[in-house]
């Protein structure tokens, strides 16, 4: 195994595309899940390869950073490369007024900023000499505010904290990647567009609309980027949200 990779969130939509990649590169693959049996029917899926391993974890916990690197360090594995991706649905609530909740705000930016901070200072901490890059998953509403004329219902069908958070992870990745680049590490974001799969045709019809490229994302676009930001010919690039939007941002 070439390098040893850990996904958080292996079990998404993104996740399962980035656990499938660098399984395919041969490296090392370590993925989190809340749930041992998605974990597990993930797993069986890709056919129990040699190189991939679940580690079941609620990463909202307070000792969920420290609790994973030491079940890692127990099995004598050092990782390379982190990937913040994991997220929750449940607090992406909204009420009548399209408003949200103190407690859903704060559960928001608790999985989208909070937990990456965590892991990445407990990873950095444990193991400066071995870590190389970390990569923050965030979306290109972290870059632009939410268009009104995408949705049917809008403010309701936006959630304002989802904006809010990402915002925050593109400004976290540069504070680490200043703190960290004394030891090499390099630390970036990846603001995604919209990706296909989970809405319907009305909705890529208006999507298409408000977009350069005219279309939404594929989902086999969404590893290149995740791709060139871990390899060494990237070794000039830290700090930096790289957007993947088809040209959402640009008008």
């Amino acid at each position: 195994m070439s390098q040893t990779i850990l996904i958080t969130g292996g079990t998404g939509k993104f996740g399962r595309k980035f656990v499938e990649h660098f399984l395919a590169k041969k490296w090392r693959v370590f993925f989190t899940s809340t749930s041992e049996s998605r974990a597990q029917a993930f797993i069986e899926e890709l056919g129990r390869p040699e190189g991939v391993e679940a580690i079941i974890s609620d990463l909202t916990s307070p000792t969920a950073a420290m609790d994973l690197i030491q079940a890692l360090q127990s099995g004598g594995y050092q990782i390379n490369h982190l990937v913040n991706n994991a997220r929750s649905l449940d607090s992406l609530k909204t009420d009548a007024f399209g408003q949200t909740s103190r407690e859903d705000f704060l559960a928001e930016y608790l999985m989208d900023v909070v937990v990456p901070y965590e892991l990445s200072m407990g990873f950095f901490n444990a193991q400066p000499d071995q870590l190389c890059t970390i990569t923050n998953i965030g979306s290109q509403y972290g870059v632009v505010a939410a268009n009104p004329h995408l949705y049917d219902d809008y403010p309701k069908q936006s959630p304002i904290q989802y904006g809010v958070a990402k915002a925050a992870l593109g400004h976290l990745t540069k504070e680490l990647a200043v703190r960290m680049a004394g030891k090499g590490v390099r630390v970036n974001c990846i603001a995604y567009g919209g990706v296909e799969g989970r809405v319907g045709e009305a909705f890529k019809a208006r999507y298409a609309e408000l977009t350069p490229s005219r279309r939404m994302l594929s989902e086999s676009e969404i590893l290149g980027p995740l791709d060139f930001l871990v390899q060494q010919g990237s070794s000039s690039v830290t700090g930096q949200t790289l957007v993947a939007d088809g040209g959402w941002s640009v008008w």
